[in-house]
Parts: C-alpha cells; sequence; structure tokens
C-alpha cells in the first residue's frame, strides 16, 4: 500500500498533522497502537504553564524566547502563536468544544480538586480565572454510588480550605449501579455510556434537583457525554442549581470523546485510520525511509512519500530504555539523552527527573536523524521530541499540536507527488 505521508501514532499529535495534511489533498493513513493520551487526559490542554522556577506563567506566549535552544517551541519561532490559534481551530472544526487562549493561561481542576494553569479546557468543565478563584457559599458533591474514581474527600478538603460550606449526596440509579457487580466495569467511560439513556439521566436530574436544594452549586464527576456533548446540555438545563464537572481518573470521558472526534473527523477528510497495529520495522536506504512493516499487515509493505513518527514518550513505547542506553526502536533515530543511568533520574521522586526531556534529536524542520546524518523524509512530533519537560512545566499537549501543524505545512511545502 502506498499513501502520499503515512503516521505512526493515532494520539493527538498524530492525529492533528493528520488532518491538517488529509483536509490539503495529502493522502495520509495513521498506523495507531492503542489508546491515546487523551483517554488519560484531566479535560485539558496545556500549552505552557509553569516557569523553571515553578512559577506559574500568566501570557504563554511571552516566555516561548526563553526557553532552552532544544526544545521543541524554539524551533517554532514567531510562528508560535500562529500554531496555537490554528490548533483550537482545528479543534472546533472537528467538533471538540473548548474554551481557552494562548495569550492567557486560565485554570483547571484536578481529579483531587486543586487548581493548576491551562491553555484549553473541554468547555463543560468547570474552570477559574486565577489559582485562588474558588467557589465558595454551599456546595453540594454529588457522586454515584459505589463510584471510586472521584474522591469526593480530597475535593471537599481543598474547597472547604478556600471558604466553601460542603455537604455530600449519593446518587442511586440502577442502571450505574449494575455495573457494581464486576468492580472493573465502575469505570467512567462506562457510567457514560449508562448515562446515555434519557430515562437514565432524567432519574439523575431528578435527584440531583432533590439533594441540592438550598445549595449555591452542585460539583459532579465529568461522567456526562460519551457520544457527543448533548447530554451535559441538557444535564445543564435540567438542573436548577449552577453545575461544576470535575475530571475523574482515568478514563477521562470528555478525552475518549475527543479522541473519537478526531479520529472522525480524519476519515470523513477521506484518511484511513488503522487502529490496533503496529510498527515494528522500517526500511532506510541513502537517507531516506522506503517502506515500513506492521504486525497485522505482516509481509505487506507500507510505502509513503513521507513518514512522520508521532509514537510518543516512554509511556506508549515511542522510546524503550536498556540497562544502558536509550532508543527509538523503529527507525533506530538518534536520541538526545543524559550519558550514565544515574543522571535519567533524581533519587527524589518529588523532584524533577532528566527522563523528562529525553527524546528523538531532530533537526530545525523536526527531521529525524540516525548516527548523525538526517532523515530526509521522516518527521517527529509530540512527546517523542527531545527538549520538553512536559510533566513539570505544562506543555504536553502544546508540543503535540504545535509540532504536529509545523510537519504539516513542511510536508505541504515539499510537494506530496
Amino acid at each position: 500500500m502506498k499513501f502520499d505521508t503515512l503516521i505512526i501514532g493515532g494520539g493527538l499529535a498524530g492525529l492533528t498533522c493528520a488532518i491538517r495534511l488529509q483536509k490539503q489533498g495529502v493522502c495520509c493513513a495513521v498506523v495507531s497502537t492503542g489508546q491515546s493520551a487523551l483517554h488519560f487526559s484531566s479535560g485539558s490542554f496545556d500549552l505552557m504553564g509553569y516557569n523553571e522556577s515553578h512559577e506559574v506563567i500568566e501570557n504563554p506566549t511571552e516566555v516561548v524566547r526563553t526557553l532552552s535552544e532544544g526544545h521543541p517551541y524554539r524551533k517554532l519561532g514567531d510562528r508560535f502563536t500562529e500554531y496555537a490559534c490554528a490548533a483550537r481551530d482545528l479543534l472546533t472544526e472537528c467538533g471538540v468544544e473548548v474554551k481557552g487562549d494562548a495569550r492567557k493561561n486560565h485554570f483547571r481542576y484536578t481529579p483531587m480538586g486543586n487548581l493548576r494553569p491551562t491553555w484549553l479546557t473541554f468547555s463543560e468543565l468547570a474552570t477559574a480565572e486565577n489559582v485562588t478563584a474558588y467557589p465558595v457559599g454551599k456546595i453540594l458533591i454529588a457522586n454515584f454510588a459505589g463510584f471510586l474514581d472521584f474522591n469526593t474527600n480530597f475535593i471537599t478538603g481543598v474547597l472547604t480550605r478556600n471558604g466553601a460550606k460542603c455537604a455530600h449526596a449519593t446518587i442511586h440509579v440502577k442502571a450505574v449501579e449494575h455495573l457494581r457487580i464486576n468492580p472493573t466495569e465502575m469505570r467512567a467511560a462506562n457510567i457514560a455510556k449508562a448515562l446515555e439513556a434519557e430515562d437514565v439521566l432524567s432519574e439523575v436530574i431528578r435527584q440531583i434537583n432533590l439533594y441540592s436544594e438550598g445549595y449555591d452549586y452542585v460539583v459532579l464527576p465529568a461522567v456526562f457525554g460519551f457520544k457527543t456533548p448533548n447530554v451535559v446540555k441538557q444535564l445543564h438545563k435540567g438542573i436548577k442549581v449552577k453545575i461544576l464537572l470535575f475530571p475523574t481518573m482515568p478514563p477521562s470521558v470528555p478525552g475518549v470523546r475527543a479522541q473519537t472526534a478526531l479520529v472522525a473527523a480524519f476519515e470523513r477528510a477521506g484518511g484511513i485510520f488503522m487502529p490496533g497495529d503496529t510498527v515494528r520495522r522500517a526500511v532506510v536506504e541513502n537517507g531516506r525511509v522506503i517502506e515500513v512493516f506492521t504486525e497485522n499487515h505482516g509481509n505487506e509493505a507500507l510505502r509513503a512519500k513521507n513518514f512522520v513518527l508521532a509514537s510518543g514518550h516512554f509511556f506508549s513505547g515511542g522510546l524503550r530504555a536498556t540497562i544502558s542506553h536509550i532508543e527509538e526502536p523503529v527507525f533506530g533515530a538518534d536520541v538526545d539523552y543524559a550519558e550514565g543511568r544515574e543522571n535519567w533520574y533524581n533519587g527524589d521522586v518529588n523532584r524533577p527527573h532528566n527522563y523528562q526531556s529525553f527524546g528523538v534529536h531532530t533537526d530545525d524542520r523536526f527531521r529525524a536523524a540516525s548516527q548523525g546524518k538526517t532523515i530526509e523524509n521522516l518527521y517527529v512530533v509530540g512527546s517523542a521530541l527531545g527538549g520538553a519537560r512536559s510533566l513539570e512545566e505544562g506543555s504536553g499537549a502544546g508540543v503535540s499540536m504545535l509540532s504536529a501543524l509545523c510537519v504539516a505545512d513542511e510536508i505541504m511545502k515539499g510537494g506530496t507527488k
């Protein structure tokens, strides 16, 4: 099989690049091994939340030039803000409703109830304008019976310390409680599927209205709207007090919905999405990738003019660590990492770890190299890139989307045939 561009990895970075290209007439295929990071997200897309001193960044667009030379954002240069705006537009066009602006971080809630700076948040989730803007007044925190991935005690503690008066309520509906027969089924995504039924949602709304009379707010887990945000809109319409939806522990219902929407947008544009497949090896000749072979396609090669590596970091297998070195397993691309295993981590688990910034070495066009020589048609996007400390600086989604948009433009500049 032959394509204009083959993208390895079906997460946020891979799909962003694929959608951008496919909508411009570039024939793309995406090989996706499994669930993406969107399934584990807390409902927001981070751009740049903290500086090196772990101080909150108010305007991400003003700090890009202060980053180290190796950071992926530095390769975007003056295009940083342009791509940040384009990324939001892409999400909106794909039916992913978000709020936020690249020029001013707002604050999202974590599953524990704390506030962290972020760039974009799914529209239905509660947010705050600053780190101290917690809701005050009488707050009811409601949860479904037996749902352990929404810790009401932690949330109560945070809100109470910040001036609220909190109480708890338990929602009992048969369609959800049936999931408790098998403890592994009592997860956010499965609850959300049960709540798609109109009669079940109506019963939930009835109980919340009963319990929340006299309160200023009701806090609920974000387990509504598995397929579309319409369920969330019905919830807001039916409940009499102001609703604050807080994210749960993974899986993330809004994240799963966003992943589904992005895949659907890519396929509507004519792209080919190959789920449950893994690229095992590649053929590279004279500084160019010729073809790759996957688990499902066996000896049938997948060929393309350009290849995009969006396989992620260690968590998703995009990088692999041995006792002595770190490698990129498909193309054997050069990886930037510290020599000596003792320099990969910090003895204090609460301190920054160097391995977070390890990644595939690229030139200023995000092209990979092998043994110091550029692979002309192999681009790298997302968390596979070196130079960013996504966890501590809060930049994961931004690096994924902005590098993906930049690479798509690089590919289009070079032609597709």
